[in-house]
């Protein structure tokens, strides 16, 4: 195809139950609530609003379950994916319940199911055939077998002179992990996107500490750091220093789920198209916006 080279994000695909309550939870009885059971996954999520630019092919690659095979395949297709699903015989689909109140915030109860039995036979290097960028969600890293891939990945494109970015993904499996050990497996990326709070662990710094601080301390082990910051839009860091920092785009906000995911697709693609970081953060800061005023994570 003419144009940016492709887009292979390589992470989870998974079946989201969003179970919308007003009100607060009653524990022991019924609380009224909205439930939708929708295609998800930070990998697939981001694929698709990447996707949903038109601008570049995007690829993805990810494992599910049996059950739910056809039905997530059918759901990236229709988005402008182009999907190589595993299919897993042993495990079903990743599943995330999530919680959102009454001011769109989300708890998350995850079952990672097939998702992070990605392993090293999955890989293929065709995969990056015509790739000009590789984004790597951080849920593989927090698995052996998929950490194991994602390694190989981020190997080979290096290899190519393929640019790589990666999602922390998660506070609490980041934190469980280790810190240390998550910045050891993703040397050598160029682009590291946490939020707030991933930003601080990773960089080691209390809760009170400025996310700015965290962000350029960050730049100075990956390149470009972008920091997601909800309301508050996002910081971009470079080789030490804070060089820009992007308002929100104002939205009236329903669900977050997959705002960070819909900021992350929003983002490459714009890079792809030769955006500069704060142009791309703008763009990223718009389909998050766009995000949060729907149920779920997708376009």
């Amino acid at each position: 195809m003419t144009g940016p080279g492709a887009l292979l994000v390589v992470g989870d695909v998974v079946t989201d139950v969003v179970a919308i309550h007003p009100e607060p939870l009653a524990p022991a009885t019924d609380t009224a609530a909205r439930i939708r059971t929708l295609p998800g996954g930070a990998g697939a999520n981001a694929a698709c609003w990447a996707a949903r630019t038109g601008t570049a092919e995007v690829r993805l690659l990810a494992r599910v379950g049996v059950e739910s095979a056809r039905w997530h395949e059918r759901a990236l297709v229709d988005a402008g994916v182009r999907p190589r699903l595993v299919v897993d015989a042993q495990e079903p689909t990743g599943t995330v319940v999530a919680l959102v109140g009454k001011d769109a915030e989300r708890t998350f109860l995850t079952d990672s199911g097939a998702s992070l039995r990605l392993c090293p036979a999955d890989w293929a290097p065709s995969l990056l055939d015509g790739a000009a960028h590789l984004h790597l969600s951080g849920y593989l890293f927090f698995a052996d077998s998929s950490r194991e891939l994602a390694e190989i990945a981020l190997g080979a494109a290096r290899a190519r002179g393929v640019q790589v970015s990666v999602d922390p993904a998660s506070a609490g499996f980041l934190a469980a992990l280790g810190p240390q050990r998550f910045l050891d497996a993703v040397a050598g990326v160029d682009v590291l996107l946490p939020n707030e709070d991933e930003a601080r662990l990773l960089a080691g710094l209390p809760e009170p500490t400025g996310v700015a601080r965290a962000a350029a301390e960050l730049s100075r082990l990956v390149p470009l750091v972008v920091v997601t910051r909800g309301a508050a839009g996002a910081l971009i860091a470079e080789h030490g220093r804070i060089t820009a920092e992007v308002a929100a785009e104002p939205a009236r906000a329903v669900d977050s789920t997959g705002a960070g995911d819909a900021f992350t697709g929003g983002f490459l693609a714009a890079r792809l198209q030769g955006a500069d970081p704060a142009e791309a953060a703008r763009a990223g800061c718009r389909a998050a916006a766009l995000a949060v005023t729907r149920p779920g994570g997708r376009p």
